[in-house]
């Protein structure tokens, strides 16, 4: 059987490349600015090639891949960012992928890419007065989608034209096994250029893979312990309650006093959304035992834990370098929930296999 072989554009920290290998398929290069991501990466997959910058990056000729994965930058599709949409300077980055695909599948006869997915904010639904999230359909399909008259829903697809596409938003508080305690939804888009198995990948169940032991020296799994709750065990029990800092700063700004009390999170919620800017605050104590509670952010090993990925995977860099804190809570905040990345990975592998 052919191994199949996967590009990776905006890179990142090598999330998509973690996922490819779970499922049988191998990281040719990938393509990334970012001094630390690059490191990190380079640790984990010191054979995959570097094309850095993909402004300068010819699809004609690197070598070509079966799937080609890109999360391109969302400052500007964000609902807390700009909302100039494709139109901003580095949400329009997306068409730079888009050239390269289209360079490769020319250049192969239409063999390669077979797959693209792109991975962005759920924000991409709406920017733009949901034109941005039409003409990136246009642009796998390569033909003419209008607005749905009450919006683009959270599951759909595009059959016919160029690429059969379709998309799903996935939340990774309910992926990973045990399910991250995470909220974060993201847009998958799945783009066949080989046939109709678009939605086989994003709408087929199966089973999710479990996390990964590999890390870092001394790398543990971001499940590694009995999972037994503390109270069978007679121990005390832990009351973590994360806070949203975008939720806090609102209410504050408008005087909304029992809004401003509700961002401080009730036990048992998720994490809010991890950004690259901030790191996320929470509040702890043990049952019974409030007054000895305390204040303290997630360290950049939770954040880990939080996205799925196994611990210390953002600690060290290719030179044995150990990354600063602040570099990897950036790092971390850009990337992408690994279960979830896994699951369209594996339905790619099936469907190809």
């Amino acid at each position: 059987m052919t191994v199949l072989k996967l590009g990776s554009l905006f890179d990142g920290i090598g999330v998509f490349p973690l996922a490819a290998v779970h499922c049988g398929i191998e990281p040719v290069w990938a393509s990334e600015i970012e001094a630390r991501p690059i490191s990190i990466t380079k640790r984990h997959f010191p054979d995959m090639l570097h094309l850095g910058d993909i402004t300068k990056i010819s699809g004609a000729e690197v070598p070509p891949v079966d799937v080609i994965t890109f999360g391109s930058p969302c400052q500007d599709l964000s609902q807390i960012g700009t909302r100039n949409g494709f139109a901003g300077k580095k949400s329009s980055l997306f068409y730079q992928a888009m050239r390269i695909i289209e360079e490769m599948r020319y250049a192969t006869n239409g063999r390669y890419p077979a797959f693209t997915v792109w991975e962005n904010v759920a924000g991409a639904f709406s920017s733009n007065d949901r034109l941005d999230f039409a003409a990136m359909l246009s642009a796998f399909t390569g033909a003419e989608v209008s607005v749905p008259p009450r919006g683009w829903a959270h599951a759909g697809m595009v059959r016919g034209g160029r690429a059969d596409t379709a998309w799903r938003l996935l939340d990774a508080q309910y992926w990973g096994e045990p399910a991250l305690a995470q909220r974060r939804k993201r847009v998958f888009v799945v783009a066949d250029f080989a046939g109709q198995r678009a939605g086989e990948v994003l709408f087929k169940p199966r089973t999710v893979l479990p996390f990964s032991s590999i890390g870092g020296p001394g790398g543990l799994s971001a499940t590694a312990g009995s999972g037994v709750p503390a109270a069978q065990t007679g121990r005390q029990v832990p009351i973590v309650r994360p806070f949203s800092l975008r939720r806090m700063r609102t209410m504050a700004q408008v005087g909304d006093q029992k809004g401003f009390c509700a961002s401080f999170g009730r036990g048992g919620e998720p994490f809010p959304t991890l950004l690259a800017s901030v790191t996320a605050p929470f509040s702890f104590w043990y049952e019974g035992e409030e007054r000895d509670g305390f204040l303290r952010a997630l360290t950049p090993l939770e954040c880990e834990r939080l996205m799925g990925l196994p611990e210390n995977w953002t600690k060290y860099g290719c030179k044995n370098e150990e990354i600063s804190d602040h570099a990897r809570y950036r790092a971390l905040g850009n990337s992408i929930a690994l279960p979830c990345a896994e699951y369209v990975m594996a339905g790619i592998a099936e469907v190809m296999n």
